[in-house]
């Protein structure tokens, strides 16, 4: 259950983080109204509290982890809302992140 839960809350945080930066560049670079970027900044704060809720004790390893999911996140997000097509090279990049998301996460560790 914990392995799950961590997933999940990983997708949140995700979720959270690349739309709030998206509605930020879209009231930045896209030209769209201020509030958009006002709902990215809030959204970019609901991230921060979504990955306290993580069960990992550890700021350090849960954000390194963390990091790939976002690699991974942020592609996803690029391909449904932008029609980006990742090519080989992003996508061995973003196997390999997170391939190192579970070995951060859930390697066997001394108690």
């Amino acid at each position: 259950m914990t392995v799950l839960r961590s997933m999940i809350l990983f997708v949140l945080a995700a979720g959270a983080e690349i739309g709030g930066a998206w509605l930020v560049w879209q009231a930045v670079r896209e030209g769209r109204a201020w509030w958009w970027a006002g709902l990215g900044v809030m959204a970019l704060g609901l991230y921060g509290f979504v990955a306290t809720l993580q069960p990992e004790a550890h700021f350090g390893r849960i954000l390194a982890a963390y990091g790939g999911v976002f690699v991974a996140g942020s592609l996803l997000w690029g391909v449904l809302v932008d029609g980006f097509r990742p090519d080989r090279w992003d996508l061995a990049g973003a196997a390999i992140c997170l391939l190192g998301v579970v070995v951060i996460m859930f390697a066997p560790r001394p108690a």
